[in-house]
């Protein structure tokens, strides 16, 4: 693997940790903030404390999933790659567009449902090709990953601990981007190069 390849690959382990880490260590700053009950997004919201913050956690996310979707583009052939570049610039229009601003909540609403809608399908799309390259346990790993985000993200909507769930569902997927890229790392069988001509 070239240091170039590397470097992208890279990007799905530092994103990923940057963005738990600021939703973790910023939520537990405020005492008007509840992570059980309060999305992620009001720690980047206009006018508060941990705007800078989050927003750079958002930024470093969005950033770290486009470079880590390059790696995955060369290393797994299939769509999936598409769905990791969305996430990335969808968390980048997050970062972009916090809660409490003059444009309202609409745009914010737009690009987070994007992110999450794009990043639960990220494993699910995977494991098609996966499960081609004789990769079965990541493949059934990553349906259940993405099945499980969904549903958790989904939940978030019908009733309380809202701020929960929509941490459980992100993270899982956090984690499953992270252990791709270290096969990634380590040219782990399935995760080799894709043949030219193949997508």
């Amino acid at each position: 693997m070239t240091p170039a390849r590397r470097v992208l690959a890279v990007g799905g382990l530092v994103g990923p940790a940057a963005f738990v880490a600021a939703w973790s260590v910023l939520g537990a700053t405020r005492a008007d903030y509840s992570p059980i009950d309060d999305a992620i997004s009001r720690l980047a919201a206009s006018g508060t404390s941990t705007r800078v913050g989050m927003s750079a956690g958002f930024g470093v996310f969005g950033a770290g999933m486009s470079l880590y979707a390059a790696a995955l583009r060369s290393a797994l052939p299939g769509p999936a790659w598409t769905m990791a570049v969305a996430t990335g610039v969808a968390t980048l229009g997050v970062a972009a567009l916090p809660l409490g601003t003059s444009l309202g909540d609409t745009p914010h609403a737009a690009a987070a449902a994007a992110g999450y809608a794009s990043l639960a399908a990220l494993p699910l799309v995977a494991s098609r090709s996966l499960a081609r390259r004789g990769r079965r346990g990541w493949a059934r790993y990553s349906t259940v990953t993405g099945v499980v985000s969904g549903a958790c993200v989904l939940a978030t909507f019908l009733g309380p601990a809202s701020g929960l769930l929509q941490r459980a569902g992100l993270t899982v997927v956090d984690f499953w981007v992270m252990g791709s890229a270290v096969q990634i790392l380590r040219r782990a069988q399935g995760y080799g190069p894709v043949p030219q001509g193949r997508t």
